[in-house]
């Protein structure tokens, strides 16, 4: 499905350069019976990974199937504060919600976002954001829901409040299909990685009391990849496809440095099943040395990522690729080709996949 490049958006140009199919409005094909998908996304990330996020999920919608040419429209939340640089790009390449609510979705992705406490229904995006997932639940086909997105979902639809954790969850995980009938799961390994980085957790148990359908979970983590009982309308993630190879290192510095700084009170573990043994002598070795740095007042040493980042192996992006693929060929069959409506004439809403375990 190629990315249409029907803005300036500086991602887009990135992923044309990193070999994404990117087409420009005058290279779309002129056949008349390939759709166009318009989809939301709505980027609450913090300012320093928020392009970052755009080539992310942009990349695995434009690496999915070509059935369709698909027009990316970001946008964010007004009540999430912003530096100047960020401000920016969002003021020149972000579409208001205002304008994505008049003109229509085909589906929706939010991602997750930087919080400051435990409970959600206090931060200052819980109103906006509940403004967005209702208006959502009756105008958009399908709603991906990343990370925290899924556990404010849990909390202001369904009632199910995420759970702190003793230690960080974060890693690359082993995780396995447990409803291998499901569209979403179709030709996909039935044991994959994906993956995880966070603190909270909400458990298979939770899920299910909400009446949400469990699809993809592991052992040490718990669910992954979850969806509202119609099966395609809410989309849950827990884990991040999404990442890049580099991510979880790139997590990994940021925790360094925040522990450097006093602002954590214990060096952070390394990701579980991540980097290699002599990576992490080297990690641990840099480590050191910028303890020393700071506390001699030097300038800190530079992070070795050049150093450790070949090492990386990346075990979960071609799954990712298949379940997202998997996602917009579920959308692209029962959206109809009026963006107001989200299902076509004679689709059942309540279950527009057909699957059996309706009733």
């Amino acid at each position: 499905m190629p990315l249409v490049a029907h803005n300036d958006l500086p991602s887009l140009q990135r992923l044309r350069e990193a070999g994404t199919t990117v087409v420009l409005p005058e290279e779309r094909a002129a056949a008349q019976d390939i759709r166009e998908l318009h989809i939301g996304l709505l980027n609450m990330m913090p300012d320093a990974a928020l392009e970052a996020t755009e080539r992310q999920f942009f990349r695995l919608i434009g690496e999915s199937n070509p059935i369709a040419q698909f027009y990316a429209h970001p946008f964010t939340l007004e009540a999430i504060p912003r530096g100047e640089k960020a401000a920016a790009h969002i003021a020149r390449y972000y579409e208001p919600f205002e304008k994505i609510r008049a003109e229509g979705l085909d589906a929706l992705i939010i991602t997750g976002a930087n919080v400051t406490g435990e409970d959600l229904s206090q931060e200052p995006f819980w109103g906006p954001l509940g403004e967005v997932i209702e208006w959502a639940w009756d105008n958009v086909t399908t709603t991906l829901l990343s990370c925290l997105a899924t556990h404010a979902v849990l909390h202001f639809r369904y009632g199910q409040p995420r759970v702190r954790q003793p230690v960080k969850r974060w890693g690359v995980f082993s995780h396995r299909v447990v409803e291998p009938r499901h569209p979403l799961v179709a030709d996909v390994n039935t044991r994959f990685d994906v993956p995880h980085s966070r603190w909270n957790d909400v458990s298979r148990a939770q899920f299910e009391a909400a009446g949400l359908r469990v699809l993809v979970e592991s052992p040490e983590v718990g669910v992954h990849l979850a969806t509202s009982h119609d099966g395609l309308r809410m989309v849950f993630f827990q884990g991040h496809p999404e990442y890049d190879t580099i991510s979880l290192l790139k997590e990994y510095k940021r925790d360094v440095l925040l522990h450097a700084q006093g602002r954590l009170p214990a060096p952070p573990p390394f990701p579980d099943n991540y980097v290699p043994r002599h990576e992490q002598a080297i990690l641990l070795e840099w480590r050191d040395r910028l303890m020393a740095a700071v506390k001699r007042g030097e300038i800190a040493p530079a992070f070795p990522e050049h150093l450790v980042a070949p090492q990386l192996d990346n075990t979960w992006h071609d799954s990712a690729e298949a379940v997202v693929g998997n996602w917009m060929g579920c959308m692209y069959q029962v959206t109809s080709a009026e963006r107001r409506k989200p299902f076509m004439a004679g689709v059942d809403p309540d279950n527009p996949l057909g699957l059996n375990w309706i009733g």
